[in-house]
């Protein structure tokens, strides 16, 4: 069994791994599908959820803190993405509903049933491998394979995940993960019966632009989607809720963002100037200088070392006065390697390569031309001239040089200072990286992507407007320089980003969440009186 149980705000991670010598019998009979008594049993408490169709507005609505509730989250840790949401809403039930506590669990690694608990070394492997991963993604993501695995998993695994479900006795159950919708569900609304118990369960999409059919099976009393992308995609995959329950909160991210953006007020405002100024001087940044996050992922995956090269060397030649921050994540060799590089010599060394090559088309050139013109270039390029120093090369140049530093950065939490002190993001398509660039309203420069996972994240960068994906290291420099130049460029970005976003997702999810597991509390209570 793999869980982590939060007390006082406290985690504690516990694992337990199931052996040939475990007492515990697994019966992997196929369980019959719920009497005409528990679908009845669940439409009465349905017309409780029924009755809330309009989310809370925080603005009008007190927070309904009566007392704790227990939150039973259902994840698996394929990516961070999924964790960093279970926990920012986990956040939140601790702070609206006092007293609460939450469990995260991953019902399909305890089972030891092939191929479902590899389900997380496979994630690692496969999207270290891109073009694989492409292959299983688009083969999984079909109905005929969706069937098929839902019987599979049934038969093999029905028994083996309820036993662990009936070790939980939570209020309310809430899925972040694609996986953990079909058969938990199900199960789920097995043990409700079986303890006269009603028990919501809920689903929190925690893709922006892209999502696996996986996400849209059962029949769960909510499902919470970040976008209109993945609402329309959610009807096309034939999710089995009412239209009213279908509903577009945006991605649930960390508080801290949500703290920031309203401090800031506006990235473009004199006021949130002046805010993103004071967090500079905070994280000892220039404030005159622009900043540029450069971003990996929580390993540190991506061109990371190129892709700031490039950046370095496009705006020192463009004269662009910039701090280039990289977060490397746990790769320390990476960021040991930024910091102790010797960044002037780079640039220095570079500007000669390109210096010579500019010479040598020049000597071609005019040897092609003829004698007149040969004469020209005797007198100014000849061949002595193409070896250049350093010094030479640089007052050879009329325009200035940009003061451009690189600071390399490690597995960090306050990632959220840094997204309101940076101009632009350079970061890989993931979705919670988006969402929290957008709620603070930072344009991005997206460098790669997971392919269909995160392929509609970038949609929704470009369809938004505040940002731009390239590939090559290079061009990828040349834009972000560009939007460096230009103020109006960035605002127009910045304004457009916040546009997308909503710093306050977390909360208002678990304010309609709590609000609904409140009264089917109440409600089975009655029924049971």
């Amino acid at each position: 069994m793999v869980h982590s149980t939060v007390r006082g705000g406290s985690i504690f991670v516990e694992q337990e791994h199931v052996s040939n010598n475990t007492s515990i019998v697994h019966d992997t009979t196929l369980v019959p599908p719920p009497s005409n008594e528990t679908t009845a049993f669940r439409y009465s408490a349905q017309d409780v959820v029924d009755d809330h169709v309009d989310v809370a507005d925080p603005a009008t609505d007190p927070v309904p803190s009566k007392k704790g509730l227990k939150i039973l989250f259902l994840s698996a840790d394929t990516g961070g993405g999924h964790r960093a949401s279970a926990e920012s809403l986990a956040k939140q039930f601790l702070k609206q509903y006092p007293g609460s506590e939450y469990e995260l669990v991953d019902v399909w690694t305890p089972t030891m049933v092939y191929p479902y608990y590899t389900l997380v070394p496979s994630y690692k492997y496969l999207s270290a491998h891109p073009q694989r991963w492409k292959a299983l993604y688009y083969i999984s993501n079909t109905r005929w394979y969706e069937k098929i695995t839902n019987v599979h998993s049934t038969i093999t695994c029905y028994n083996k995940i309820k036993q662990q479900l009936q070790q939980y006795d939570p209020d309310v159950v809430v899925s972040v993960h694609p996986t953990m919708n079909y058969l938990p569900e199900k199960i789920m609304r097995e043990i409700s019966q079986e303890r006269n118990k009603y028990v919501p369960f809920f689903t929190v999409v925690t893709d922006f632009g892209s999502g696996h059919c996986t996400w849209f099976q059962g029949t769960v009393d909510k499902m919470y989607v970040a976008s209109e992308r993945i609402k329309t995609l959610a009807r096309r995959r034939g999710a089995k809720v009412k239209e009213e329950h279908l509903v577009m909160m945006g991605l649930p991210i960390r508080d801290e963002f949500a703290r920031l953006a309203e401090r800031m007020e506006g990235r473009t405002t004199e006021g949130g100037k002046v805010f993103r100024k004071e967090v500079k001087v905070a994280l000892g940044l220039e404030v005159e200088k622009k900043v540029v996050l450069v971003m990996g992922g929580g390993e540190g995956v991506g061109s990371l070392e190129v892709i700031t090269e490039q950046l370095y060397w496009k705006l020192r030649e463009e004269g662009v006065d910039a701090t280039i921050c990289v977060v490397c994540g746990r790769n320390e060799k990476t960021r040991m390697a930024l910091e102790t590089k010797d960044w002037d010599a780079s640039y220095a060394k570079v500007q000669q390569l390109q210096e010579r090559r500019k010479n040598r088309r020049r000597f071609r050139l005019s040897k092609m031309i003829g004698r007149k013109l040969k004469r020209i270039h005797d007198k100014g390029y000849s061949r002595d001239n193409t070896r250049m120093s350093s010094n030479a090369i640089a007052s050879s140049r009329s325009g200035r040089h940009g003061k451009v530093n690189v600071i390399g950065l490690g597995f960090m939490s306050n990632i959220a200072d840094y997204m309101v002190a940076s101009d632009v993001l350079v970061s890989k398509a993931g979705p919670g990286t988006i969402a929290e660039a957008a709620s603070v309203g930072l344009p991005v420069m997206i460098t790669s992507f997971l392919p269909g996972q995160e392929a509609g994240n970038v949609q929704i960068v470009l369809d938004g407007g505040f940002g731009a994906f390239e590939r090559n290291p290079k061009k990828i420099a040349e834009k972000v320089s560009y939007w460096l130049q230009n103020e109006a460029v960035l605002d127009e970005m910045s304004l457009r980003s916040e546009a997308a976003g909503n710093p306050h997702a977390a909360s208002e999810i678990v304010r309609d969440i709590g609000r609904i597991t409140m009264d089917i509390l109440e409600h089975n209570q009655k029924r049971n009186r």
